[in-house]
């Protein structure tokens, strides 16, 4: 046990980045508007995202290299390495610059529910806390400081909606129909779509191949970064199906907001269901406000060749500039939503191209040697790419018809 301790952090940060407002909003959506019928489709999610990230997990070790690094490398001819780089500079980039607004202001919701006195009509004070605290772990926190922090925010987002979800007394019944029988239909496509789409996320497969290469430094490690991988994401899959039978058992008919489980809760299962949701939102803002800005400067170091990371001027000041964008739209109630609708186009495009690349890249005997995909791991890796390509045009398509 305690050598499975010393091994925890990349994959537990990787839960931390997926589990933030955005997915609380989904899962929530999905069990208010279609109960207990989509768990499939988490389940989908979860092993979606176990296989694509066991993919970069042992590229990360092999190469002790970033996703982004070993990319540009690979990709020889200027013609084709250029555009892709620049295609995911500005998806991994500048998206999460306009949804970091989103993830801290989701965590001030979570303290406004609690202290209600942190907002007033013009300046979201909750939202300036929770930036500050990001600002101050980032900048003052080593790797490990960073993964105890994170794993310490993910067991207690984990109790609390599990607790909200024991609360709510769900039929165990329709939970298990819901979790083994497929319901795909017209009305709930794009909601599966969102549910897998918040799950598989192109920031995070960034993210956990620059995490591992630096955590473990040869291949012995691979089968303690295989077992991590699985029981964090298993954790991150746990904690979202809780929040969708926490939503299905509510009795709640519409949400407009995140807050509304909260609220809905209260009187039905008393204040103290309201309160650990609340506590739960407060955790995922705070690490989806922390890893966003971490991936986009990882992102930046590969783009760029920078060698060193964390204590580098140009990899603080990446951080620096996605989190200030962060606190400055959530203090000051702005939507960019603009930039917002650019950071789906591009997260639409890269989705689908990251996934094509890194299966190329697994299959490259001489960056893997024998550590390169088997047959069955291609097949799945080909089923995931199929997957991610029909999210990447949903969410595209999405996009354009709001525009």
């Amino acid at each position: 046990m305690k050598k499975f301790l010393d091994n925890i952090g990349p994959s537990v940060v990787l839960t931390a980045a997926f589990i933030g407002p955005g997915t609380i909003t989904v899962c929530t959506l999905a069990g208010v508007n279609f109960g207990f019928s989509l768990l499939w489709a988490l389940l989908i999610a979860i092993f979606t995202c176990i296989i694509l990230q066991g993919m970069t997990t042992r590229l990360g070790i092999v190469t002790q290299r970033g996703l982004s690094d070993v990319i540009k490398d690979q990709l020889k001819s200027p013609y084709i390495k250029w555009p892709v780089i620049v295609l995911i500079f500005s998806a991994i980039v500048i998206g999460n610059a306009a949804y970091e607004a989103g993830n801290i202001s989701g965590a001030s919701l979570g303290l406004q529910g609690i202290f209600p006195s942190l907002v007033s009509d013009s300046f979201n004070k909750g939202a300036l806390l929770i930036g500050i605290i990001a600002f101050v772990l980032l900048y003052f926190g080593n790797n490990k400081l960073l993964e105890r922090t994170l794993i310490a925010l993910v067991v207690i987002m984990s109790i609390s909606f599990i607790i909200a979800m024991v609360i709510t007394g769900p039929n165990l019944i329709d939970v298990l129909k819901g979790l083994l029988v497929p319901n795909l239909t017209s009305d709930n496509i794009l909601t599966v779509v969102a549910l897998l789409g918040t799950t598989v996320v192109p920031y995070n497969i960034f993210l956990h191949t620059a995490l591992v290469s630096e955590k473990w430094k040869d291949t012995t490690s691979l089968s303690w970064a295989r077992k991590e991988l699985i029981v964090a994401v298993l954790v991150g899959g746990v904690v979202s199906m809780s929040i969708l039978i926490c939503a299905a058992s509510s009795g709640l008919t519409k949400v407009n907001a995140v807050t509304d489980l909260a609220e809905g809760l209260a009187p039905l299962f008393s204040s103290f269901a309201s309160l650990v949701v609340n506590i739960g939102l407060i955790a995922a803002g705070i690490t989806s406000a922390i890893t966003a800005p971490l991936a986009a400067a990882y992102v930046a170091k590969g783009c760029f060749g920078w060698e060193k990371a964390q204590t580098s001027y140009k990899f603080r000041l990446v951080w620096m500039f996605i989190l200030l964008i962060g606190i400055f739209c959530s203090s000051l109630k702005i939507n960019p939503i603009e930039i917002i609708k650019f950071a789906q186009i591009t997260n639409g495009i890269v989705l689908p191209l990251v996934a094509i690349l890194l299966l190329w890249l697994v299959n490259n005997k001489s960056l893997l040697g024998s550590y390169r995909n088997n047959t069955l791991q291609n097949i799945l890796g080909v089923l995931i790419v199929g997957l991610t390509v029909v999210l990447g045009v949903k969410s595209i398509l999405k996009v354009i018809e709001v525009l």
